[in-house]
């Protein structure tokens, strides 16, 4: 087992029973599993400063590695960083040069092997200084950046969130001021995502007791709109583990489930703790809470569920997206599956755990990957 892979996705050791190995093969068809990328290995440089690389994914449905071989990297990604991902399409940062721009690099589906689209952004040293390095999370508007219209917004760490559409603006639309004058406490925690059934970008705020949303294309007002949530049929939980659960880190996700137009709100708790293995203080998932949102005249209502049929949610540091279980044979439905924080599944009917090792080979560099949805493979 890889060490140093185990301690960046911040595996519990207390799971080790419940760790399965992995196997290898090497990409083959179209297929609708969602993956997770892990990372690439370099193979080739070439003359005009790209390079060949194998892309190496992870099927969670039959627990394998996948390769994808031979994949060319232009010359502008071969120094880069992927800093966020959204709907299959990747944020990359070149630090040196300062830049950024949109990839389908990972995207099997649309990406040409040899030439991905690569699609530039303005610069995010307008926004913050060394504010690129912080970046939360990312979401967009489309599938496609290549439309006209197409909006990517990316949420920082120090509550700024910034809106661009690349086909049109020269700059990035910072929000954070406007955070801050409407004296909105600190929202770290929170995950940006996009709602296709709305058209808004959406914000939880802190612990999930509301949500802030915005107009993709900013047209009538920059300020966010407010949503007050209410939360029914809370889980009947001992004061022990209400105490302990307190005292863990949270974070929230709002996420839209294409198939049925259901929208859960997901709590992801994670507990601290001290480990010899390891340098400082690492966090493992103590249990995850969903919410599915039910709308009245009386307001948005958030109903504490332990049952959301044949769905899966998939948590990542992308934005998160559901899949049925059914479309994709090997999924579990009612299920959760993260990394960060641990790295598997959480079943909701019983809060079990299945956690996933990594096999020897993978590597070692990467900090956060990203879930891909079934459409980008």
């Amino acid at each position: 087992m890889s060490r140093n892979f185990i301690g960046l996705c911040k595996l519990s050791p207390y799971n080790h029973a419940l760790i399965h190995k992995w196997s290898f093969r090497l990409f083959s068809s179209s297929l609708t599993t969602p993956y997770l990328t892990l990372g690439t290995t370099v193979k080739n440089d070439l003359p005009d400063g790209s390079d060949i690389r194998d892309i190496l994914l992870f099927d969670p449905a039959k627990e394998e590695m996948l390769t994808i071989p031979n994949k060319t990297f232009p010359e502008e990604l071969v120094d880069s960083r992927q800093i966020g991902s959204g709907r299959g399409w990747g944020v990359f940062s070149n630090d040196h040069e300062r830049s950024l721009c949109i990839s389908d690099l990972y995207n099997h589906s649309l990406a040409s092997k040899s030439n991905p689209t690569m699609i530039p952004l303005p610069s995010l040293a307008s926004v913050h200084s060394n504010q690129i390095n912080v970046v939360w999370n990312v979401a967009m508007s489309s599938s496609s950046p290549r439309d006209e219209d197409f909006v990517v917004a990316i949420k920082l760490l120090d509550r700024q969130l910034s809106l661009c559409r690349p086909h049109c603006d020269v700059r990035w639309t910072n929000l954070g001021e406007m955070l801050f004058e409407n004296n909105l406490q600190k929202l770290e925690n929170s995950n940006l995502m996009y709602s296709k059934r709305d058209r808004r970008f959406y914000l939880p705020g802190p612990g999930g007791n509301s949500l802030y949303s915005w107009d993709p294309h900013l047209k009538k007002n920059k300020s966010p709109k407010i949503h007050e949530l209410l939360f029914r049929d809370l889980p009947e939980l001992d004061d022990s583990e209400w105490k302990l659960l307190g005292w863990c880190c949270r974070t929230e996700h709002l996420v839209d489930s294409v198939s049925n137009g259901e929208r859960f709100l997901v709590k992801w708790y994670a507990q601290r703790f001290f480990s010899m293995s390891h340098e400082g203080t690492n966090y493992t998932t103590r249990r995850f809470m969903v919410f599915r949102e039910k709308t009245t005249m009386e307001g948005r209502y958030m109903y504490y569920t332990e049952d959301i049929g044949d769905v899966c949610i998939f948590l990542s540091m992308s934005e998160a997206f559901c899949v049925e279980a059914s479309s994709c044979p090997g999924l579990n439905p009612n299920s959760i599956y993260f990394i960060g924080h641990g790295f598997g599944i959480y079943n909701l009917a019983d809060t079990t755990f299945h956690h996933f090792q990594a096999p020897e080979g993978a590597p070692t560099s990467f900090k956060d990957p990203y879930w891909l949805p079934p459409s980008c493979v």
